[in-house]
C-alpha cells in the first residue's frame, strides 16, 4: 500500500513537537498508531519503519520527544553502525534522555493522543501505542495513563521496564486495560531475567491480557537496521507480532 508522510508540529503543555504522520495514500482514515522513537530519536529508519506500518492500513505518529532539546535532528548522529559513533550519540543525548521524566512524557502523551484524537486522517476509536528501546516505556506508560483511549501496547527491547525504583514501569500494570505485547531482545543488560519476570508477573497478576516474548539470539536494539544490533529475522517476527496485535485490537 502506498503511503504519504507529513511533517507536523504538536502544541504541548512544555512547547511544541516536531513529529511526522505517514498514512496510506488514498486518503481514508485509520485507525491511530503512536510510535515512541529509540533513544537515536526520529530519523530516516524510524520513518522507514512507520512507513511500514502505515502501509499495513494504519495513520502513524512519530514524535521528536527531545522536542524540548531542539528540533530533529537534535544532535548529529554519524554512523549508528560503528561502537564510537553510537557511545558519541549516547553522551550527547544524555541531557535529553534525563530530561524526559515521566511527568514531562506525560503531559507531552496527552498532546499526541489529542492530536491522533481530532485529525481528520484518524479514524475514531482506540488507538494503539508501539515503542522500542526507551520508548517501549513510554509506550506501555501512555497505556496506563490513558486506559481509555489505548487499547493496545507494544514493546520491542524495551529497557529497564521493571527496576527496584518507585517510579517503575511494572507497577503501573493494574492502570492498563488493553493487550500488551512484549518482545524481549536477548543478553539484554538493560533488562536482565529478573525484570522481565517481575514485569511479566505485574501484568498477568493484574489481569491484563498480555504476551511475553524472548527473541533468541537478538541484541537490544535488533529492529534498528542502522545499527549493528539489527537482526533481520527477529525484526521479521517483530513485524508478524505487532501487526497481529493490532488486527486484533484496532479493526
Amino acid at each position: 500500500m502506498r503511503t504519504q508522510t507529513a511533517a507536523i508540529d504538536i502544541p504541548t503543555a512544555d512547547g511544541v513537537a516536531d513529529a511526522i504522520l505517514i498514512t496510506p495514500a488514498d486518503d481514508r482514515p485509520q485507525p491511530g498508531v503512536l510510535l515512541y522513537m529509540d533513544a537515536f530519536g526520529l530519523r530516516p529508519r524510524l520513518e522507514e519503519m512507520a512507513g511500514q506500518l502505515a502501509g499495513r492500513g494504519y495513520a502513524v505518529l512519530v514524535p521528536n520527544v527531545f522536542y524540548r532539546s531542539g528540533r530533529t535532528p537534535v544532535v548529529e548522529l554519524g554512523d549508528l553502525s560503528e561502537p564510537e559513533a553510537r557511545s558519541a550519540a549516547f553522551e550527547k543525548l544524555g541531557p535529553a534522555m534525563q530530561g524526559l521524566t515521566p511527568d514531562r512524557a506525560m503531559r507531552d502523551a496527552d498532546a499526541y493522543l489529542a492530536f491522533l484524537g481530532s485529525d481528520e486522517r484518524v479514524s475514531r476509536g482506540p488507538v494503539g501505542t508501539v515503542g522500542y528501546c526507551m520508548g517501549g516505556a513510554l509506550a506501555l506508560r501512555t497505556a496506563a495513563h490513558a486506559p481509555d483511549r489505548v487499547a493496545a501496547v507494544a514493546s520491542f527491547h524495551g529497557g529497564r521496564l521493571a527496576t527496584d525504583r518507585p517510579d517503575s514501569v511494572h507497577l503501573l500494570a493494574g492502570r492498563i486495560t488493553g493487550e500488551v505485547y512484549i518482545g524481549h531482545a536477548d543478553n539484554d543488560g538493560s533488562m536482565p531475567p529478573e525484570q522481565q519476570e517481575r514485569l511479566a508477573k505485574a501484568l498477568t497478576e493484574a489481569g491484563v491480557r498480555n504476551r511475553t516474548e524472548l527473541y533468541a539470539g537478538a541484541a537490544h536494539g535488533f529492529t534498528m537496521a542502522d545499527t549493528a544490533a539489527y537482526d533481520e529475522t527477529a525484526t521479521e517476527q517483530h513485524w508478524g507480532r505487532l501487526t497481529d496485535l493490532f488486527e486484533r485490537t484496532l479493526r
